[in-house]
């Protein structure tokens, strides 16, 4: 029976937003819907601009887009729950992190100002934008030789996804933009900015993509060292209060209400990480659960009592999942988009007629063709590294290779070496997070991947652990739901609401003993290749192949581009 109380979690990805109406007594989610960015990702062009080419590694989108989805998702939401509107306590969001926007002191983005519509460093730029990669570098360098104390909760490296090299690509790159810009904000805390007209940061993120750690930001000396003029970022453009997870940022203004048919000024919980609050979502909230959401990329989210130093994770953060627990996160940068590369780029038309004459889909006659193999029987092993490789190596200018080809090698068959090489990357960071003291007893799953059987059993096999799902259609709003019931105070803490509003399915799939032996063998060739090319001592080849890649994007393009 519903308890007539609501909240709403709203969840955007990299694709689309979504929101979900849920019971918080139960954590029923009663109606949904899902709007597709109109831009989506600008990976090659400026689409929503002048439609100028984009340089190697940029990942842009256009702010508007996130409006949209409010506009459009929550009020549909709403009509197919058939809920009262007043019935709504609490929003709770969640987005994609270390998704940076440089916005005047009102909220309003530099591309949406006059004069910098074309400007592509005035865009959002997006989790997997790598364009800040020598930045990244750079802050790496210069924290190591001053010694840094808080480089260490990075793994000791910093991903060039992070908002600091970001900002640091602005500021050099586009001074011009830079100085136009009052505020340096990530998505999640823009989005409950816009809602409540409230600027303040979520402490998960602020640990985890801004660099907070015990209270503090990098200093300005170390700033001023990495780049004359930089020193004051934090200060001048990022100086507003953090608040912690399940916090409230303030009640709904009455534009925002208007916009999506709610009640002015109900609860906005502070924002969260898109794959951290699926922690909550998925009720993984304990040490020893790792979370592991299944997608486009992938990411893992750790919890455990004790710091440990853990080199090639991707953030260390006292309270960054859950208060009271250390939160680690390493993460894939491409997996599910591996899989749509191949299907797009690299099946025959012969195999695109037999799909469609059966009624599937591409992916699943790769799959149905490549399950009936006996392991290592495609003579295959790949790397996994076509977005670069996040952890545990952090670095951006590495990618894909498929070693093992022949003339009899079948599309089935690099179709499966690349779904075992995503595991094999899985089982890197697992073993990256043992080897430093931080247990793994069980994959808690959430994600679109879920859906291919064939994976998640092979997941499974190849980590040697065993996996639980998460029911939720959609476990990331469900999770922002969570925080959301806390933040309106109808649970007291985030384990009495995930008690309460998860529903998981307990040891989907089982470990195989017999079968994990047999992948240990293409394990062992994959770890090799993974140090060969991923710890190259000198420059990799995969290094300067991106090089030559670039020099030729910077010789063709105009003056001013």
């Amino acid at each position: 029976m519903s308890s007539g109380t609501y909240v709403l979690g709203i969840d955007f990805g990299t694709l689309s937003g979504r929101a979900v109406v849920v019971d918080a007594a139960t954590g029923e989610q009663l109606g949904t819907h899902v709007t597709e960015y109109p831009h989506g990702v600008m990976d090659t062009a400026l689409t929503a601009g002048d439609g100028r080419s984009l340089p190697p590694e940029f990942a842009l989108q256009d702010p508007r887009d996130y409006v949209e989805v409010l506009r459009r998702s929550v009020p549909a939401a709403v009509g197919t729950a058939g809920v009262e509107a007043s019935d709504i306590v609490g929003i709770g969001i969640d987005a994609t992190s270390a998704t940076v926007l440089l916005t005047d002191r009102h909220g309003t983005p530099l591309c949406e100002k006059p004069g910098f519509e074309n400007d592509i460093h005035a865009y959002v730029k997006l989790w997997k934008h790598h364009g800040a990669q020598n930045q990244a570098t750079r802050l790496v360098k210069i924290a190591e030789a001053r010694r840094e104390p808080w480089l260490a909760r990075y793994g000791g490296v910093l991903s060039s996804e992070l908002l600091l090299p970001k900002v640091l690509e602005v500021f050099e790159m586009a001074p011009q933009t830079y100085a136009a810009a009052d505020v340096v904000v990530d998505l999640v805390d823009w989005l409950t900015w816009r809602l409540t007209g409230t600027l303040t940061a979520a402490a998960g993120d602020s640990g985890y993509k801004r660099m907070l750690q015990d209270g503090s930001y990098p200093s300005r000396e170390y700033l001023e060292a990495v780049r004359p003029g930089f020193g004051s970022v934090y200060e001048d453009r990022m100086d507003y209060p953090v608040i912690p997870l399940g916090g409230r940022v303030g009640g709904l203004t009455a534009e925002f209400a208007e916009l999506m048919g709610l009640p002015e000024g109900i609860s906005v919980a502070a924002g969260n990480i898109d794959a951290h609050v699926v922690v909550a979502g998925a009720n993984a909230v304990r040490p020893g659960q790792l979370t592991a959401i299944l997608g486009t990329s992938s990411c893992y989210v750790l919890n455990d009592r004790q710091y440990h130093d853990c080199p090639g994770v991707f953030g260390i953060v006292d309270g960054g999942a859950v208060d009271g627990s250390w939160g680690f996160e390493a993460g894939q940068t491409a997996v599910g988009d591996i899989f749509a590369w191949f299907v797009d780029h690299c099946v025959p038309a012969e195999y695109e007629r037999e799909a469609a004459a059966r009624g599937l889909s591409a992916h699943e006659l790769l799959v149905e063709k490549a399950s009936g193999q006996e392991i290592g029987e495609h003579g295959l092993v790949a790397l996994d590294w076509h977005n670069g490789n996040r952890s545990i190596l952090a670095d951006a200018r590495l990618s894909g290779l498929v070693l093992g080809q022949t003339l009899a090698t079948r599309p089935e068959d690099v179709y499966r070496a690349l779904l075992e090489a995503t595991a094999f990357g899985c089982r890197v960071i697992i073993e990256n997070f043992e080897e430093h003291g931080i247990g793994v007893d069980e994959i808690v799953a959430a994600g679109g991947l879920l859906r291919n059987t064939t994976y998640m059993q092979l997941l499974a096999d190849i980590t040697r652990r065993p996996i639980s799902l998460s029911l939720a259609e959609q476990t990331g709003a469900l999770g922002a739901a969570v925080f959301a019931a806390v933040a309106a105070g109808v649970h007291p803490d985030v384990f009495v609401a995930a008690d309460a509003m998860a529903s998981v399915e307990r040891n989907a799939y089982v470990p195989r003993e017999t079968v994990s032996e047999q992948y240990d063998a293409l394990y062992d060739i994959y770890k090799e290749l993974h140090d060969l090319f991923g710890r190259y001592n000198g420059v990799s080849p995969m290094h300067r192949l991106k090089e030559i890649r670039a020099r030729i994007f910077r010789d063709r393009a105009p003056a001013g581009a």
